[in-house]
């Protein structure tokens, strides 16, 4: 079982401007409860006993809600200048004591499907043996209150192919499970994209991907989060939404 977690915090969150020119993006509300809390509530909920949180813009808020979230150890990592998504995990690398752990996004908004735990299908099909990174996708034609782009083509055996024209059939929801193993030969102390790590592995055949049964929401602009924040109020249901993806 995978019970530890980076969530990515440090962002500016400028797509979703106005709401993030005070607030750090990961603690924006839907629906009373910040996207921050709500993956939190997931993680807890599945079993992980500790989370570690970069910061950088807007960062004491960050700070200042950790006390609050839904897991027992909550250690934060601190970055004055901006790592990008694979720096920023690689300088947290020390927490994690050399074992696997997930990677998500403070700003994810997911659901599970009915009777399906999404974070206990992620570790069930974990497999080192095998796998260096294994991602979460969802299938575009799936979301109906955001819009998705085709990051990854998925075979047969689940293994994938990066879409580079973004013409691919799942989005990259962000969320993933990795060994660290992976970030050996990354550059130390600098800021690079973890991009790199997952064209490194699909090089290697050994990125697979599980597909989400659940709905995933992409909040990038205002418009997304109204949308998604009128789904959680009830007011509207994800079939009933207008198809963003055509």
């Amino acid at each position: 079982m995978i019970d530890q977690a980076f969530i990515l915090c440090a962002g500016f969150g400028r797509r979703l401007q106005p709401h993030t020119l005070t607030t750090p993006k990961p603690l924006t509300p839907v629906a009373g409860q910040s996207l921050l809390s709500r993956t939190c509530e997931h993680l807890n909920n599945f079993g992980v006993k500790k989370a570690v949180l970069n910061t950088h813009y807007l960062a004491d808020q960050i700070q200042a809600a950790a006390p609050d979230l839904q897991i027992n150890d909550v250690a934060i990592s601190h970055e004055e200048e901006l790592m990008d998504t694979g720096g920023g995990i690689s300088k947290a690398l020390a927490n994690f004591s050399g074992e696997p752990f997930f990677v998500l996004s403070g700003d994810g908004l997911w659901e599970n499907a009915p009777h399906q735990n999404t974070l206990a299908q992620m570790s069930d099909a974990w497999d080192p043996s095998i796998m260096d990174i294994l991602i979460l996708l969802q299938p575009k034609e799936s979301m109906r209150l955001t819009k998705g782009v085709g990051d990854y083509h998925m075979a047969d055996n689940s293994k994938l192919t990066r879409a580079r024209d973004q013409n691919g059939t799942h989005m990259f929801t962000s969320m993933r499970i990795n060994h660290p193993r992976i970030f050996g030969n990354a550059p130390q102390n600098e800021a690079f994209s973890y991009l790199q790590l997952l064209d490194q592995a699909e090089k290697e055949g050994r990125l697979y991907g599980i597909e989400h049964a659940g709905d995933w929401h992409h909040i990038s602009t205002p418009e997304d989060l109204a949308r998604v924040e009128q789904h959680y109020s009830g007011h509207i249901t994800a079939e009933k939404a207008h198809i963003i993806n055509g």
